[in-house]
């Protein structure tokens, strides 16, 4: 039987860096793994770049022999949802602190659900129809409860976000295949009482008693995460 291969999806202004750990510790515990660069958060992105672009990225990368999980943090979650129904060897899809838009939402409108501001609301700043974040106060917002070495590093990782990859409302129907949640309780991010309206969205929910980026900050205790019932 061929293994199932872990897609992990990064979300806004990241890259397939932020799950460095946790792919040392998948391989670690010989779980097959791959990571992709989103193009709305790529260095140099059309400012037209869409959910939709995101997702046929992930649909791409998901053309393998064996079954797939599908990962996504934040704003990953939106991708991983819009993506789904076009992955036909989908076993599962894992939410980490991330989005779950309704049918022909988009993420900025799942994000006023619960219109509590965040610490990365402070941190946004509008650089034309891009989204870029704030160094101090994305440090605080993403990764308070990582080490100083590593928030410096991941601050120093971050690129742009097109707007228009927040606007776009998904498209694509829901897929008949177990979800599951994991809450990150001290989000400074995305916050965690959307987040439980999210989970509400999955078929099992998890939490973590972490940030934003428990990738970073806790990437042992989320690969059990990850791994559980999979």
């Amino acid at each position: 039987m061929t293994e199932t291969t872990y897609i992990l999806v990064h979300g806004a202004w990241s890259g397939g860096w932020c799950w460095r750990d946790v792919g040392a510790e998948l391989t670690r515990r010989d779980a097959n793994w791959t990571v992709l660069d989103l193009p709305s958060s790529t260095h140099g992105a059309h400012p037209n770049t869409f959910l939709a672009d995101d997702a046929r990225e992930v649909i791409e990368i998901a053309k393998l022999d064996g079954p797939v999980v599908l990962v996504g943090h934040s704003y990953g979650g939106a991708v991983i949802t819009e993506a789904a129904d076009q992955v036909p060897n989908l076993e599962r899809l894992i939410y980490v602190a991330a989005f779950v838009p309704a049918l022909g939402q988009s993420v900025s409108e799942a994000n006023q659900e619960v219109p509590n501001r965040t610490l990365l609301d402070e941190a946004i700043e509008i650089d034309g129809e891009f989204l870029r974040l704030h160094p101090e106060r994305a440090a605080a917002a993403l990764y308070q409860d990582c080490t100083d070495e590593v928030s410096t590093w991941a601050v120093s990782q971050l690129t742009t976000q097109t707007i228009a990859s927040f606007r776009s409302p998904r498209s694509s129907f829901d897929v008949d295949v177990p979800s599951y949640y994991v809450l990150c309780s001290n989000d400074q991010a995305v916050d965690p009482g959307l987040q439980e309206l999210m989970a509400h969205r999955c078929t099992e929910v998890a939490r973590i008693d972490s940030g934003h980026s428990p990738f970073l900050s806790q990437p042992v205790a989320l690969c059990d995460l990850l791994l559980t019932n999979v």
